[in-house]
């Protein structure tokens, strides 16, 4: 795995541990192994009076390294001698080796000490740190625990109350505000760090310093009673925020355990514990949407081109609607130049004006400053035409979803935009070959698809044709990169990647309702799932006109498998189009607040006539595990399509795009992930039967279909071999090869 940690021995008795694992200094295997073999020579050799502990190259530790978490569960690591007994490194290394040590330790912080980087920090017997570090246990992030004795020591050195909320929500601390509650003991300038942290180490030696082990300090630990009440308080906010999840409360019992029975056994229970959760599906699907979110930039033919990036500065603009005026609030925000271009003055004032507001709205929550702020906004242009345009390095459209007015824009933008000038669109959902149809150059032409708010969703999905060039996707993949987005790229197709995997969402949601299922029970069941909202809230956020817009794409596309409902048109009718005329599938108040409507039965009713649909009393039945398989299972359905027409290079690229486009749950790991954590045999079964009972919308594909009689993974293609020719249409060939 890597790493290292050196000693040096200075004149003056210090030894100089430093730990070395490039980029972030992180504590693998060997960095453990190696920092225990430095700590018991420093306490061996006569020469050394006390010891400081540092990170190379301005970065303290980073933390443990994820990749070396499946050697400590399984036990492999024990052949390094790393586990030869349980909470070998919390016991072993850091109470035992070094917090017990009888010479002191001192942690010289600078950069990063994070999860057990900080750990290895709180087990010196003081801290220094510079005011730009950053201090904090972010391990809940990954659905464990602080396994290094951190849920010990931290509540011992800030307070239970403070470090609760630490773990709890995994934010960090920067060094002044480590300081000020009395994690770290001193902050000094950056060139100073090691010389200080030598001589703090010395006057701990000379007892000029106090010498007490963090695992052993009371005077912030309140009487158990209180105590009790603080814990209490905390597993009620995690319950209540995060009721899917048992490790925020597995934390919150280790860090009892603690104070009831001395931290001792707190460092054991906090090691069994950390070991149980390693395990656990939560932890497997967290690490597995940290490793793929990273993964996105990665695209096979592209990025390892060797292509550099054009710099980029001036971004046009087209549309200041809700969407297009986030796309420039996202824009400015992050240093690009904009022209946001619109039909007429009304038009661009309320487009211009959305900007600010969003601008505005950040000053009011603290995120920008005034002076920010102005600067920011010198940034935006208006313009009713494209004279601007001619000194644009892109330009992205982001009008409304009709295909003869896209068209006719790239038209225009092809004669006003110089020959370099990348030609993107925000569409959702129509096929790029069609919006650049009447434009000759297509090697130029992207999709660059923001979700609503532009300036506040993480997911940038970057969509290239067969003749858009790698250049135009490796500039697009850095615009996301300086806005801080996590880009996905995809393929060309009908609804891309995000909306062609979740158009079944609200369709099969539909098609329970007008069978006799609850609209209400629907949306609990898959808020309690895990998603933001259920497909009818949803539907009513969005608006039903942009619900249909989309819907017909599919319909036209997919005939085969789409789901026609006439509920919408039917509400639509009688003006009922969503939350912006107060009704939808829910009634709301003033504040915007949803409340279930009664007079949807009616709709219902009506809809159920002309479909000319039987009421199926099972479905008026049916459990909230029935629902999330009978809506999420065809989306895992449309997911494998997507994938085996090479729509996405990687089964984890879409499990990003769901987690960050739809809100899927990350502790579920993406949608293609959960499919695998289900197994692709029982999903296939019950599309199968579902299909037989209620038609060709829950028809399992063929991927799916050869996925399940091999009992393969559907995120692995070891034993499938897929051949994608790209272009107007997508020729698959998919043929099954024993492993």
């Amino acid at each position: 795995m890597g790493g290292k940690t050196t000693i040096s021995v200075g004149s003056d008795g210090v030894a100089i541990i430093t730990i070395i694992n490039p980029p972030v200094n992180s504590l693998s295997v060997d960095v453990l192994l190696s920092l225990k073999e430095s700590f018991d020579e420093a306490l061996q050799r006569d020469d050394v009076k006390a010891i400081v502990v540092t990170g190379a190259k301005g970065k303290f530790s980073g933390g443990f390294d994820i990749n070396a978490f499946g050697g400590i569960q399984d036990g492999k690591a024990k052949t390094t001698g790393l586990a030869s007994k349980p909470g070998y490194v919390s016991i072993d290394i850091l109470s035992d080796t070094m917090e017990a040590a009888r010479k002191p330790s001192v942690a010289a912080i600078d950069g990063l000490a994070l999860g057990g980087g900080l750990e290895v920090g709180m087990a010196c017997h003081a801290r220094i740190a510079t005011s730009s570090a950053q201090l904090g246990l972010p391990e809940l992030q990954l659905g464990i625990i602080p396994g290094f004795g951190g849920t010990q020591r931290l509540p011992r050195l800030v307070g239970l109350a403070k470090a609760l909320e630490m773990m709890l929500t995994s934010k960090p601390l920067r060094g002044e505000e480590a300081h000020n509650l009395g994690l770290v003991d001193a902050i000094v300038p950056g060139d100073e760090l090691v010389d200080i942290a030598r001589k703090w180490a010395l006057d701990i030696l000379a007892r000029r310093k106090p010498w007490v082990p963090s695992l052993y300090k009371t005077d912030k630990i309140e009487p158990l009673g209180e105590a009790r009440e603080i814990l209490n308080f905390a597993r009620a906010q995690a319950r209540k925020q995060a009721p899917n999840l048992q490790h925020p409360q597995v934390c919150i019992d280790v860090i009892e355990a603690g104070i009831v029975s001395g931290p001792r056994a707190g460092l054991i229970k906090e090691y069994e514990s950390f070991q149980v959760l390693l395990k656990s599906d939560t932890c497997k699907s967290l690490i597995h949407v940290f490793f793929a979110q990273r993964g996105t930039t990665k695209v096979p033919g592209v990025t390892d081109l060797g292509l550099k990036p054009r710099q980029i500065k001036k971004v046009a603009i087209l549309g200041g609607g809700l969407m297009g005026s986030g796309i420039a609030t996202a824009l400015i925000l992050n240093g690009y130049q904009v022209i946001l271009k619109e039909v007429n003055q009304k038009f661009l004032d309320a487009g211009l004006g959305r900007v600010k507001a969003n601008l505005t709205s950040s000053v009011k929550k603290g995120k920008l400053t005034q002076e920010k702020f102005e600067k920011t906004i010198t940034r935006l242009k208006g313009a009713l035409d494209y004279e601007s345009f001619k000194d644009v390095d892109m330009v992205i459209e982001a009008v409304i979803e009709n295909v003869s007015l896209k068209q006719q824009i790239f038209s225009d933008l092809e004669k006003y935009c110089s020959p370099n000038c990348i030609l993107a669109s925000n569409t959702s959902t129509i096929d790029l070959n069609l919006v650049g149809e009447k434009t000759k150059s297509h090697d130029r032409i992207i999709g660059a698809h923001f979700f609503s708010p532009a300036h506040v969703m993480p997911l940038l999905e970057i969509v290239r044709t067969s003749k858009t060039s790698p250049q135009t996707v490796v500039d697009l993949l850095d615009v996301g990169k300086k806005i801080r987005k996590t880009p996905v790229v995809v393929g060309n197709c009908t609804g891309f990647a995000v909306n062609r995997m979740f158009f079944p969402y609200t369709q099969a949601a539909l098609l329970l309702v007008e069978r006799g299922a609850d609209v209400y029970k629907i949306d609990r069941a898959i808020t309690k799932f895990g998603m933001p909202m259920g497909p009818f809230r949803l539907c009513d956020l969005v608006g039903f006109g942009v619900a249909v817009a989309t819907g017909s794409q599919f319909v036209l596309n997919f005939p085969e498998r789409t789901y026609k409902s006439m509920l919408i048109p039917l509400m639509q009718e009688d003006k009922r189009a969503g939350e912006t005329t107060r009704k939808g599938f829910y009634a709301y108040d003033d504040k915007r607040k949803a409340s279930p409507d009664p007079e949807i039965k009616k709709y219902i009713d009506k809809a159920r006539e002309i479909s000319g649909i039987s009421v199926d009393p099972k479905l008026g039945k049916l459990s909230d595990k029935d629902i999330i398989e009978m809506v999420f299972f065809p989306v895992v359905n449309e997911a494998c399509r997507v994938y085996a027409e090479g729509i996405a290079v990687k089964a984890a690229d879409l499990d990003i795009a769901g987690v960050m486009g739809m809100g899927f749950p990350p502790y579920r790991g993406g949608i293609m992930f959960w499919g695998d954590l289900v197994g692709s045999k029982y999903i296939h079964e019950r599309l199968n039967e579902w299909s037989m009972m209620y038609g060709e919308f829950f028809k399992p594909c063929d991927y799916l279909a050869q996925r399940a009689a091999l009992g393969d993974p559907l995120c692995t293609v070891g034993s499938i071999k897929i051949a994608v020719m790209r272009g107007d249409q997508h020729h698959i060939l998919v043929s099954c090869m024993s492993n």
